[in-house]
């Protein structure tokens, strides 16, 4: 732990007070040391999942902002570059710059970011809850890409945070079925709970190949890109949103090409998905609160972030609660 006097907003920016803040796997390669050296800026504060209150504001700043609940996009996008014009402010030419791995993150009492970043939330959102809107705003990304239409056969696969999270927005538009593959058989019953129509097992894919419209991978498993091509149908749709590692089993081009698969990957989320995400929730289309299952004070980060990657299928979503 470092002390010392919250940081100041400069001008455009605002501070905020963190209320929550999530642990996901990346922080965990930040703290190990093993985040891929074009992604991180040593030293950093991590933090890229997290909700506050806006406790004051720079320059140039609605003065209106100073009291609100609020999240924020991670990427410091510069909005001016060809790929961020075209709204793809993940993808944004000027390079990778990030909240938590290139800059400061929200393991601390306060955070600083762009105020063009914000998207504020109402007065009575659950903010434990809204810290997990980074990774809804990652899924509301795959799901806007998937082109889900009601009474469609859908698959997720991998019931993490991100496909839990999936799981919820693709049954509010109605989907024909709705399977969800995951080993771990309490996270099949959350599944279930969250609007899927049945739960299975990785190995019971084999006997399902071709049946889906569209398959939403969020496991960043090594064999779940190529098992996932392996689902959706002949003319299918298939999104890539668990972040792989070198050595990851590659996709059949021959199976690829006969079957005419449209596959598409997910770095993140652009402001748009943002935006969806955080309507979702306001509507209550989306409830993260079901996935925490740790709380730890600031204090306790050691033990928290243990816990994060540790093999404990009881773990959920970890939060450090500054």
């Amino acid at each position: 732990m470092v002390a010392g006097p919250p940081p100041e907003p400069g001008p455009g920016e605002v501070l905020v007070r963190v209320a929550a803040a999530g642990i996901c796997m990346s922080d965990r390669e930040v703290y190990d040391g093993h985040r891929d050296a074009a992604y991180v800026r040593y030293p950093v504060v991590p933090g890229h999942e997290w909700s506050g209150t806006v406790e004051a504001v720079g320059q140039g700043v609605d003065a209106g902002l100073v009291g609100r609940k609020t999240v924020a996009e991670g990427f410091r996008a510069c909005g001016t570059c060809e790929r961020c014009r075209c709204g793809d402010t993940s993808l944004c030419a000027s390079g990778y710059d990030e909240t938590g791995f290139t800059r400061p993150g929200a393991f601390a009492d306060h955070v600083v970011v762009p105020a063009r970043l914000l998207h504020p939330l109402a007065d009575d959102a659950d903010l434990p809850a809204a810290a997990l809107l980074e990774p809804a705003a990652v899924v509301a990304a795959a799901v806007r890409a998937g082109q889900a239409e009601a009474g469609e056969r859908v698959a997720v696969v991998g019931a993490g945070t991100l496909g839990l999270l999936a799981v919820q927005l693709l049954a509010a538009g109605g989907p024909g079925e709705l399977a969800v593959f995951d080993p771990r058989k309490e996270r099949a019953v959350q599944a279930l709970e969250f609007g899927a129509t049945e739960a299975r097992t990785p190995e019971e894919g084999a006997d399902l190949a071709g049946r889906y419209d569209l398959v939403v991978e969020t496991a960043g498993a090594p064999s779940t890109a190529a098992s996932s091509c392996l689902l959706a149908r002949r003319g299918g749709r298939v999104i890539l949103t668990g972040m792989f590692t070198a050595g990851a089993t590659g996709i059949d081009p021959v199976h690829l090409s006969l079957s005419q698969l449209t596959v598409r990957s997910v770095f993140g989320a652009p402001s748009s998905a943002w935006s969806f995400a955080v309507r979702a929730f306001g509507a209550g289309l989306i409830n993260p609160r079901p996935l925490i299952t740790h709380e730890f004070p600031l204090e306790r980060f050691g033990d928290a972030v243990a816990l994060v990657g540790g093999g404990d299928h009881g773990v959920g979503k970890v939060l450090l609660r500054p």
